[in-house]
């Protein structure tokens, strides 16, 4: 009973946070709490809110999808909205839950569309257009206006003396919650400020320049900086410049101009509404931060966030980490060859690999810096000449030539350019092809199903080759010498270092791996599988931590304390942490001390890493080097580098700044892990129950 009236309370004031996008029922809180200075608008936002949450209670709608307050918040601003305008009565109360309901359906219906068609967010386009009818439909409702017409002027604390610039900004951050007064605009910059240093600056710049621009186009500064509809400009800047955009100067330049094109919008938008006599509410937002969102991801602007996060903060911490440590393609491939082989032209080559065709990979085998014995005048003298060359990828075989000839050393087929080939299905929405088979050693046929690994031919120089090499290109279309997509390498040694998925570089000599079975066992996790350990600082136990294995609503899986989350996945070739969520030192220490770990035993094998700053700060450090990041994204990078001591343990160290500290790990015999060490920390003594 109390964990569900905890889930229920976690919905409701999540609502209140999402509003300001930050991910946290404490922030949700206090700007509840705010609200109340205006206690016919605050009630009204939460009769609104609990109307939407009992209508998604009595249609089945599960609580992982509530809890967060993302279907919920539009309804809450809706409810705000009609509290604005109407007291506390009746014919409103029914007003109100009624409009609730509505957006919640609204909500759900858009972000449905949205998400699937347009991959964009709802941001508060329900709310504009449940307000917007209820504000026309208001109209007509002549005893609703007797009754109820709220008379303003009972906002607790509603003036403080201030200068106009500042006074301004302060009463448009209270109008996005219906508080514009300064006192509500104070205290909710103080919450946004101690949970985001981002979003604070941001409210700042949007608000400021929004402001200033609309000044000298009118011609009345002090009439500009006190319009209450500025909160557009506030909203663009923090979902443009930290949320939706991953926080970097660029970004904030985005959202620089987001705002001064949302000057023209927003007054053209004020004289057209007035005309009916209801206010823009938060239209210009959403349709310029809509507009740039979907016209920068459909670039492929490199600062999209892929996933938002709880903070500003904690979206630009995982994004500097992941640009470092998940380099390679989502079109993965694993090597189509056993053996060392040396990358012969890759992306952009300088000889074939251009223009449509530049996405591609030749291979050959060196030894001591050439590619045969002899004089080469022969292709027996070839190292590569007749190796197996096997599958990159599973699929279906939809098309083969086998029958030409290879060509004689430096001589080249400039008619069938690709020479014998096969092209591969992934029905993943690509396909691969593989060039210049020796004649007649293909041993597949077309319509066969095959797996990763399956022999598929003999390397030759067949088609526009003039030495044996396998060729390898993932293309967007079916048809021979269709244009070329990217595509990246995964589960390969280069040097003794252990490569997850990257694109290995010209001239450099590369080996696949085959994952360990026994390595793929003992981190194999179950749900609702518990482990045990005991914490150490130096010889001083600290305290107990039990882990539970866990499955979020996304189908994510995570370790979980009771403090914290963190999250882990499985390639084909390695486990690996890639989320923290909330503050446990003791997951923090199992973040840092393994951020990934291959599923392969290999002699000498290194690999490096670069865990996010939420795996080893803390406190105002941790603040501190967030905000530096968002500003410069080189500061304060973590390196880890490991290597397997023997089959079962693992030791290196993690260099955070000038601090190095020496990390060792070792696997339990049946599953998981039994000694996690980090520096003076451990965590050691698991038992599975």
């Amino acid at each position: 009973m109390k964990t569900l009236l905890k889930q229920h309370f976690k919905t409701f004031f999540n609502s209140y946070s999402e509003i300001f996008f930050l991910q946290s029922p404490v922030a949700g809180v206090l700007l509840f709490l705010v609200t109340l200075t205006n206690i016919n608008v605050g009630i009204a936002g939460v009769v609104s809110v609990v109307a939407a949450y009992l209508f998604a209670r009595l249609i089945g709608m599960r609580q992982a999808f509530l809890s967060s307050g993302f279907f919920t918040y539009n309804a809450l601003l809706v409810g705000l909205s009609i509290g604005y305008l109407f007291a506390l009565e009746p014919l409103s109360l029914f007003f109100i839950v009624t409009a609730g309901i509505f957006t919640f359906m609204l909500s759900i219906m858009t972000n449905s569309i949205f998400s699937y068609y347009l991959k964009l967010p709802i941001l508060s386009l329900p709310f504009v257009i449940v307000s917007s009818i209820a504000y026309l439909a208001s109209y007509n409702y002549s005893n609703l206006y007797v009754t109820g017409l709220y008379p303003h002027g009972e906002t607790i604390g509603e003036t403080i003396s201030l200068p106009f610039w500042l006074d301004g900004f302060f009463i448009s951050l209270g109008a996005i919650l219906f508080s514009p007064n300064s006192l509500a605009g104070l205290l909710f910059a103080l919450v946004i400020l101690f949970f985001s240093r981002i979003l604070f600056l941001l409210a700042i710049l949007g608000f400021y320049l929004g402001a200033t621009i609309s000044g000298l186009m009118e011609g009345a500064m002090i009439s500009a900086f006190m319009q209450i509809n500025n909160f557009n400009f506030i909203l663009i800047a923090m979902a443009l410049g930290g949320v939706y955009l991953v926080p970097a100067p660029k970004s904030y330049l985005i959202a620089a101009i987001a705002v001064a094109i949302a000057t023209m919008l927003l007054d053209a938008i004020n004289l057209f509404w007035a005309n009916y006599g209801i206010p823009a509410f938060t239209l210009p937002f959403n349709f310029i931060t809509l507009t740039f969102i979907y016209v920068l991801a459909l670039v492929g602007f490199p600062l999209v966030a892929e996933t938002v996060l709880r903070t500003p903060e904690d979206t630009l911490d995982e994004y500097i980490s992941n640009v470092s440590r998940f380099r390679g393609n989502f079109r993965k491939l694993s090597l189509p060859f056993s053996g060392k082989w040396t990358v012969w032209q890759g992306f952009d080559g300088a000889w074939t690999h251009q223009g449509r065709w530049k996405y591609a990979y030749d291979f050959v085998i060196t030894k001591a810096g050439k590619t045969y014995k002899n004089d080469g005048k022969f292709l027996e003298e070839y190292y590569a000449y007749q190796k197996p060359v096997f599958s990159p990828c599973r699929g279906q075989i939809i098309s083969i030539v086998s029958n030409l000839p290879d060509n004689l050393p430096g001589i080249v087929d400039k008619t069938n350019n690709w020479g014998n080939l096969i092209i591969i299905d992934t029905t993943l929405g690509y396909f691969v092809e593989l060039s210049h088979f020796a004649q007649n050693t293909i041993r597949v046929k077309q319509g066969q199903w095959i797996e990763v690994g399956t022999q598929l031919g003999l390397c030759g120089n067949s088609g526009y080759s003039p030495q044996p090499h396998i060729h390898v290109q993932v293309q967007a279309t079916a048809q021979i010498g269709a244009e070329t997509l990217p595509f990246s390498f995964h589960g390969y040694l280069e040097n003794n270092l252990f490569i997850s998925n990257d694109l290995p570089k010209n001239k450099t000599t590369i080996e696949p791996l085959h994952p360990n079975r026994d390595l793929e066992f003992k981190t194999t996790f179950i749900l609702d599988q518990r482990f045990t350990y005991e914490a150490f600082q130096g010889e001083q136990l600290v305290r107990t931590v039990t882990l539970s294995v866990c499955m979020a609503a996304g189908g994510e899986t995570y370790f979980d304390s009771g403090k914290a989350k963190l999250f882990f996945a499985k390639d084909a070739h390695s486990f690996y942490f890639y989320r923290l969520e909330g503050n446990d030192p003791w997951l923090s220490l199992l973040f840092a001390a393994l951020p990934r770990m291959p599923l392969v035993y290999h002699q000498d094998m290194t690999w490096e890493d670069m865990p996010p700053v939420s795996a080893v700060a803390f406190g105002w450090r941790k603040h501190f080097l967030n905000l530096a990041r968002a500003f410069y994204h080189h500061i304060g990078k973590i390196h880890y580098s490991a290597h397997w001591e023997s089959n079962r343990i693992i030791t290196g160290t993690l260099q955070n700044g000038g601090k190095i500290l020496p990390v060792k790990l070792e696997l339990d015999n049946k599953l998981g892990f039994s000694l996690v060490r980090l520096g003076e920390r451990c965590l050691c003594k698991k038992e599975v129950l």
